[in-house]
C-alpha cells in the first residue's frame, strides 16, 4: 500500500463510529470497504450497494442547472434499481453548493471523508470542478462531471472524467454551421469575465473566428449577478457586426439577447453551452428566436432511445428534458455500468472501468473516452423557433 492510500485510510478510520464500522470497528452486516474507498460493499447474496455523491447547483441564479439534473439522476436512479435488482444497488447522495466554488470544495470533502461515497457527481460549473476536482483527485476519488465543458477539466488528474462535450467540440459546430447558411463576416463577442466557464467558451470562439477568418470588431465583457448590458451593447450595435458570439449563463446570457434585440441589433447570434436550458425561453421571450447553440441532446430528436427518455422524464415531472438532465441520466448509466464491470464498488477499480468507456450509447448520443478521459461524441446544432430548440 502507497503511503498516501495509507494516509488516507487511516484519516478515514479517524473520523468516527459511524466510519470505524467501516474500518473494522464496530459490528457490520457488510464486507470493510477496501483500501480504494467507498462505502460501497457487497452483500451475502451479491449485491453491490454504491453511495454515489453529488454535488449540483441547487439554489441560487442557476438552480435551473441544478434542478435538471438533480430530476435526471432521480429518473436513471429508479430505472437502474429496478433494472439490476440483485446485482447492484445505488444511493445517490446530494450536496448543494450553490453555484460557490468553496461550498462545492467542502461539499466534495464532506462526500470523500464523512459519507464515503465511492464516486462523485458533479459540481456543475466549471469553476467549481477546477476548485474540488484536485480534492478529488488528491483523495483517488472519481469524480464526474456532467455538464463542465471548459477546457482543462481533465487535466486537473486521473480520476477526473466528464461526459459532457467540451466547448472547443461544440462552439466550432455551431459556428461553422451557421457561418454556412448566414454567411456573415464580421464578429463581435460578449462574454462573463468572472466565470471560468465563459471565459473558456470565449476563448474558442475568438480562436474559431480567426480560423474561419472572421473580422473581429471588438470585445465586450460583464460579471456575473449583472442585469444591465446597455452600455456594452449599444457599443457594440455601432459597430454594426453580423454575428454576436455570447458566452455566458443562461441568466446572463437571456438577458444580453433580449437587450441586444431590443436596441435593434439584428445580428445573427450564437451562443455556448450556457444557454442550454429552458430558463431562456422565460427570461428572453421572442428575443430568443433566431438563436443558435451546439448541443449532444435534442428532445425533438426521433431515436428511439431519446423518445424513451423524453416520454419518461415528461411522465414524471411534466417537463420536456434539456441537455443537463440528459447528461445526468447517461452520466449515472455510465457509472452503473462501470461498476458493474468492475464486480466491486471500489475507487480505484471503478476509476480503470471509466477509463475505459467505448462507444456508451446514450440519449446524448454516443461518447467514449479517449486517453486522456476526454469525452468523445459529436454535437446537435439547434435554433430557437416558437419557443424550443429545433434542429438547425
Amino acid at each position: 500500500m502507497n503511503k498516501k492510500r495509507f494516509s488516507q485510510l487511516l484519516a478515514t478510520c479517524l473520523l468516527g463510529t459511524t466510519i470505524l464500522a467501516g474500518c473494522g470497528g464496530g459490528a457490520s452486516t457488510s464486507t470493510p470497504a477496501p483500501a480504494g474507498g467507498g462505502e460501497a460493499q457487497q452483500s451475502a447474496g451479491g449485491e453491490i450497494t454504491a453511495k454515489i455523491g453529488v454535488v449540483s447547483f441547487l439554489s441560487g441564479t442557476g438552480a435551473a442547472y441544478g434542478e435538471a439534473q438533480k430530476a435526471g439522476l432521480e429518473l436513471a436512479l429508479a430505472e437502474l434499481n429496478e433494472a439490476n435488482k440483485g446485482k447492484l444497488k445505488i444511493e445517490l447522495q446530494m450536496e448543494d453548493s450553490g453555484g460557490k466554488k468553496e461550498s462545492a470544495i467542502n461539499a466534495v470533502n464532506k462526500l470523500i471523508n464523512q459519507d464515503n461515497v465511492v464516486a462523485i457527481i458533479g459540481p456543475t460549473l466549471s469553476g467549481e470542478m477546477f476548485a474540488a476536482g484536485p480534492v478529488a483527485n488528491e483523495a483517488e476519488t472519481p469524480i464526474f462531471g456532467i455538464s463542465n465543458t471548459a477546457e482543462g477539466i481533465n487535466d486537473i488528474g486521473e480520476y477526473v472524467f466528464r461526459n459532457s462535450l467540451p466547448e472547443s467540440i461544440a462552439i466550432p459546430t455551431a459556428m461553422k454551421a451557421a457561418q454556412e447558411k448566414k454567411g456573415f463576416k464580421k464578429a463581435a463577442f460578449i462574454y462573463a469575465a468572472n466565470d471560468d466557464f465563459s471565459v473558456s467558451g470565449f476563448k474558442t470562439m475568438k480562436a474559431t473566428a480567426e480560423q474561419m477568418g472572421l473580422e473581429n470588431l471588438g470585445e465586450a465583457t460583464f460579471s456575473n449577478g449583472d442585469v444591465d448590458f446597455s452600455a456594452q451593447l449599444t457599443k457594440i450595435k455601432e459597430l454594426n457586426p453580423d454575428v454576436l458570439l455570447v458566452s455566458a449563463l443562461y441568466k446572463e446570457g437571456s438577458l444580453v439577447v433580449k437587450k441586444a434585440r431590443e436596441l435593434g441589433i439584428t445580428a445573427t447570434i450564437i451562443g455556448g453551452n450556457g444557454f442550454n436550458n429552458p430558463q431562456v425561453f422565460e427570461i428572453a421571450g421572442d428575443a430568443a428566436e433566431g438563436l443558435i447553440v451546439a448541443t449532444p441532446f435534442s428532445p425533438e430528436k426521433q431515436d428511439e432511445k431519446v423518445q424513451t427518455f423524453v416520454k419518461a422524464f415528461e411522465a414524471k415531472y411534466g417537463k420536456k428534458p434539456d441537455q443537463f438532465a440528459a447528461q445526468a441520466y447517461d452520466g449515472l448509466y455510465i457509472i452503473a455500468q462501470s461498476l458493474l464491470a468492475a464486480g466491486k464498488a471500489d475507487r480505484n477499480a471503478l476509476r480503470d472501468q471509466l477509463a475505459q468507456l467505448k462507444d456508451f450509447q446514450g440519449v446524448s448520443g454516443k461518447l467514449s473516452f479517449d486517453e486522456k478521459r476526454t469525452p468523445v461524441g459529436e454535437a446537435v446544432v439547434v435554433e430557437v423557433k416558437g419557443g424550443k430548440f429545433v434542429p438547425f
